[in-house]
C-alpha cells in the first residue's frame, strides 16, 4: 500500500493549523497586525496571540476575520477543530480560573460535589486524592484550591450563587469528622451577605443539567462567560448564542430548587442526620 502524500506539507495538529492559517492570510493580505486590529476595531495583541497559538480568540472574532479575509466558514472550522481538540481541555481550565478571578459575579450548578469555592480543606484532600493525586502533588492542588477561596472574602467580594443538586449534600467523605465540617462550612457560607445558596431537592425531578455541572462569571465588560463539566471533560464557552441557552437552563434549574432560607434548613437538616465520630 503507498504511503500517504503530504498534500500541503501544512501542520494536521489542530492549533497549529489554526494559527498558521491565520498567519498565511494575513500574509497574503499584506498588513500588519495593527492594520487587522484597526479594520476589525480590536486591540492589535489579540491576533498576535492567535497567530502565535497564544490563544484561540472567541467565535466572533473568528467570524470577523472569515468575513475581512473572504474566507466563509473556513477559520470557524478550524477553530472549532482546534477548540475540541483534548489537549486543549487544560488550557481553557486555566483560562477560565483567570476569568474566575477577574469576574463581578458567579453562578454555578454543582452536580455532585460542592464547587471548588466552597470546599473545606478536607473535603478538597478526600477528593483530589480520589482522583489518583498523591504526595506534594496533592498537598499543592489542596493549597491552590483553598487559595481560590478567598474570592468570595471580604467587603468587595462578588455576588456568587449556587445552586447545589441533592446528590451533593448525600456523597459523604470516608472521613465522617471533616463530611461535618464540610456540611457545616456550607451552612455558614449561605449566611453570607453575598452569597446565595439552594439545594435543588431529588424530588425536583428530571432537569436540564442532570449530568452538567455549569459556571457563569460575567466580567467587567458585561460579557458572561460559561464552563461546563461533566465526567470526561470540561468546555469554556464564549459564544454568546450557547452561553444564552445555558442560562435559560439554568434559569429552569433555579425555579425547581428551594429558596435560600429553605436550602439552609436542608442543610442544617442534613448536619443533624450526619454521623459523628464515634468518642475514645
Amino acid at each position: 500500500m503507498p504511503s500517504r502524500r503530504v498534500v500541503t506539507g501544512r501542520s494536521q495538529e489542530p492549533r497549529r493549523r489554526f494559527a498558521e492559517e491565520l498567519r498565511l492570510l494575513r500574509g497574503a493580505r499584506g498588513e500588519s497586525l495593527r492594520q487587522v486590529g484597526e479594520r476589525l476595531g480590536l486591540d492589535p495583541s489579540t491576533f498576535g496571540k492567535m497567530e502565535s497559538g497564544e490563544s484561540l480568540g472567541s467565535p466572533e472574532i473568528v467570524e470577523a476575520l472569515d468575513q475581512h479575509y473572504g474566507t466563509p466558514g473556513l477559520l470557524l472550522t478550524l477553530w472549532e477543530l482546534a477548540l475540541a481538540d483534548p489537549s486543549q481541555f487544560r488550557e481553557q481550565y486555566r483560562r477560565y480560573m483567570v476569568l474566575e478571578a477577574e469576574a463581578v459575579s458567579l453562578w454555578h450548578y454543582a452536580v455532585s460535589a460542592p464547587p471548588g469555592l466552597l470546599q473545606t480543606p478536607g473535603y478538597a484532600r478526600e477528593a483530589l486524592a480520589a482522583g489518583g493525586l498523591r504526595g506534594e502533588d496533592l498537598n499543592q492542588q489542596v493549597e491552590a484550591r483553598m487559595g481560590r477561596r478567598k474570592l468570595l472574602e471580604g467587603d468587595n467580594a462578588p455576588p456568587f450563587r449556587v445552586i447545589l443538586s441533592e446528590a451533593v449534600l448525600r456523597t459523604r467523605l470516608c472521613d465522617t469528622e471533616e463530611w461535618r465540617a464540610q456540611l457545616e462550612h456550607l451552612a455558614q457560607t449561605s449566611e453570607s451577605p453575598n452569597i446565595k445558596l439552594q439545594v435543588l431537592p431529588f424530588s425536583a425531578g428530571p432537569h436540564g443539567l442532570m449530568n452538567t455541572a455549569v459556571k457563569f462569571l460575567r466580567q467587567l465588560d458585561g460579557t458572561t462567560v460559561a464552563y461546563t463539566e461533566n465526567d470526561v471533560r470540561g468546555e469554556l464557552i464564549q459564544e454568546s448564542s450557547r452561553v444564552e441557552h445555558l442560562q435559560r437552563t439554568y434559569d429552569a434549574v433555579r425555579d425547581l430548587a428551594l429558596s435560600p432560607a429553605e436550602s439552609h434548613k436542608f442543610v442544617t437538616r442534613m448536619l443533624e442526620e450526619a454521623p459523628c465520630e464515634p468518642s475514645t
